[in-house]
């Protein structure tokens, strides 16, 4: 049975791991290792640590569907809307552009249980705080090192995280990458964010008219949405979150600073946005250094394979 890893828990990594078992025509074991704490990727959801029932996405925060990818993606929108994964966002989102034919959805569960629903149709082995340093060839299989513990060997191995990280890799997948490819690679480049969650006692009123609001006279903020009241889960048992989204010139400036230090300046600022805001009763502070993509063009998912027969 062919050994496959993939690295990156995130929406790719996820899917890929579901396809591969779905469409696959012999049996196969399916990793997936991620160096975060939990899967997600950049579609992380966070829970208080007060209530469990207590959510906040610090990455995405809706899908938007075009007509274009309505089109080539319509089976995935279908079962993730049947299963009541996703549903319409229908809460207002102040400042949002909306162009024609565009569609959005929320997660009532966090976007997070988008990537757990398609690892677990993937019945894949799944693997957190595993962050790959080196891969090598080894009597025809790839053997993948981490940070900690002891190396393994693959026949086949997908690599989805960020450009810079596969850059960084070690070994001998440095000669699978040629110098036209690695120049590519090299020309992509990430934008950078803070998100910082809040979340709030049972019964906190937070009184504004809308369920997220982009701002675009702040030099940190740029998004902030009541993230239970996006997805429409308020619950009188359950206090209500919210998240703060910084702006690019923020992350990239505070980027090396520490977390205390930036949910600090964030707190100050959404304070002048956001006067008389209540203590939240927790708080979780998230650094995404590869935010978005700005340049997509040249964004691989690397697969190498030890036998290509």
């Amino acid at each position: 049975m062919a050994r496959v890893l993939i690295v990156g828990a995130g929406l790719t990594g996820s899917l890929c791991a579901a396809l591969l078992r779905k469409e696959t025509p012999r049996p196969v074991h399916l990793a997936v290792w991620d160096e975060a704490g939990d899967s997600g990727g950049r579609m992380a959801t966070a829970r208080s640590p007060c209530n469990s029932q207590s959510t906040v996405d610090l990455g995405a925060q809706y899908i938007t569907c075009t007509p274009h990818y309505a089109k080539k993606h319509q089976r995935f929108y279908d079962e993730l809307l049947a299963r009541g994964i996703l549903k319409p966002l229908t809460s207002p989102i102040e400042g949002m552009v909306m162009k024609e034919g565009d569609c959005n959805f929320v997660a009532p569960q966090g976007l997070s249980s988008v990537i757990k629903h398609y690892l677990e149709e993937s019945g894949a082995e799944v693997h957190c705080r595993r962050r790959v340093t080196q891969i090598n060839l080894r009597n025809d299989k790839w053997e993948v090192s981490r940070e900690a513990g002891p190396p393994e060997q693959f026949d086949i191995v997908v690599l989805t995280m960020p450009v810079p990280q596969i850059l960084q890799l070690r070994g001998d997948i440095t000669n699978l990458i040629s110098e036209c490819q690695r120049q590519q690679l090299k020309s992509v480049s990430y934008s950078s964010r803070y998100a910082l969650g809040l979340f709030y006692e049972a019964g906190t009123k937070i009184d504004v008219p809308w369920a997220g609001q982009y701002i675009t006279s702040n030099p940190c903020v740029r998004f902030i949405s009541i993230d239970n009241k996006k997805r429409n889960i308020e619950s009188p048992g359950v206090g209500p979150s919210l998240v703060v989204h910084t702006t690019v010139p923020f992350g990239v400036t505070h980027l090396e600073h520490s977390t205390e230090d930036v949910q600090e300046l964030i707190f100050q600022q959404l304070e002048s946005i956001l006067p008389g805001l209540p203590q939240p009763v927790a708080t979780k502070c998230q650094k995404w250094r590869y935010s978005q993509s700005s340049n997509p063009r040249w964004v691989y998912r690397i697969l190498i394979q030890s036998n290509p027969d």
